[in-house]
């Protein structure tokens, strides 16, 4: 079995063999990796991260229709999406149950697989803060992670109220295994197959809501104030956006318009004048929430979503601008307002 093989393998042991061969077909997998070792005693971390990445990225087109058509119309026509990021949100909060509080629950695993925080991100206008995780063995090749926290300290006593008792029930998706294998990863760069097909689970389950359910009164409390906080509530660390990196932004977007697909009307631009994104609407599902009587009852809420970028050369070292921008983020952020 060849390397690509195996990676394909590994993923296949976590989203199923229909979805491996699905993303072998619709994504695009970098060539260097082949110049890291696979084998049954060393898997090199970036085997990792590329496999983690490929989960996730089928995770959310499960959750996104819109992304599903988009990825499997990309297909159609020649091309393999290039999985440019994905973004998550936490919550920098005492009481975060078992988890970590805000990104430490991520850092503790993403270090492991070679990503590196490399730029903070103030998101004033949120009360949030995003960091930009990445990968440093084929930085412009694995797919980065943009991880944000929300500081409720920020927010009113009553706002602060409602996250502890949303989040104070978290539990820890890693067991403790899987934490001594990311251990030694840490330490070598590298682990066994066997412990990678163990590992790779907890990593993926790690992407979702890790709390209970939310009371309603809970999520109205929170709307009021934060719309990216009443998220959290009813998705947790879910992968909040993948994001594909195309050649002709504006080509994309008036392709888009023309289907009739959910955009955001405008396209936002860097600081730099290199970094251009916009995106999907997120998508509406059905959530659970507990009425003033205990009795749980269906909601829609806003979903995750896909985002579209296109990067730019930076003339002063010839390579690929992989920054992100402040004021970017705050407004594609806004794809999950309620």
């Amino acid at each position: 079995m060849s390397s690509f093989e195996g990676l394909f393998s590994l993923v296949a042991s976590v989203v199923g063999q229909p979805a491996a061969q699905w993303l072998e077909n619709h994504v695009e997998v970098p060539r260097g990796l082949e110049d890291f070792s696979w084998s049954e005693t060393a898997v090199h971390r970036a085997w990792l991260a590329e496999a983690l990445n490929l989960c996730l990225f089928h995770k959310l087109v499960e959750a996104v229709p819109a992304g599903r058509v988009y990825v499997d119309e990309q297909a159609d026509n020649g091309r393999k999406v290039v999985f440019d990021h994905g973004a998550i949100r936490t919550v920098d909060w005492f009481d975060n149950g078992e988890l970590p509080r805000g990104r430490q629950a991520f850092t503790r695993l993403l270090e492991p697989l070679g990503f590196t925080d490399v730029r903070t991100y103030p998101l004033t206008k949120l009360n949030m803060t995003g960091w930009g995780y990445r990968q440093q063995d084929l930085p412009e090749d694995i797919a980065q992670f943009f991880v944000s926290e929300l500081h409720p300290g920020r927010f009113s006593e009553a706002f602060q109220a409602a996250v502890g008792r949303v989040v104070s029930s978290s539990r820890d998706p890693l067991n403790a295994e899987q934490l001594s294998i990311l251990n030694r990863l840490q330490l070598t760069r590298h682990c066994s197959l066997s412990e990678a097909h163990r590992l790779l689970p907890g990593l993926y389950d790690a992407f979702g809501r890790q709390h209970g359910v939310v009371q309603q009164a809970d999520y109205q409390v929170l709307l009021n104030e934060s719309a990216e906080m009443a998220w959290i509530s009813t998705e947790g660390n879910s992968f909040n956006h993948l994001t594909d990196r195309v050649i002709d932004l504006e080509a994309v977007v008036a392709e888009q318009f023309r289907k009739d697909r959910p955009m955001k009307e405008t396209i936002e631009v860097s600081g730099s004048g290199r970094v251009m994104q916009t995106a999907y609407r997120a998508c509406t599902v059905n959530r659970g929430l507990v009425d003033s009587h205990g009795r749980v009852q269906e909601h829609r809420v806003p979903g995750s979503f896909v985002e579209f970028i296109q990067r730019k050369i930076d003339p002063e070292n010839d390579k690929l601008d992989l920054n992100f921008d402040s004021s970017n983020a705050q407004g594609i952020f806004k794809m999950t307002a309620k």
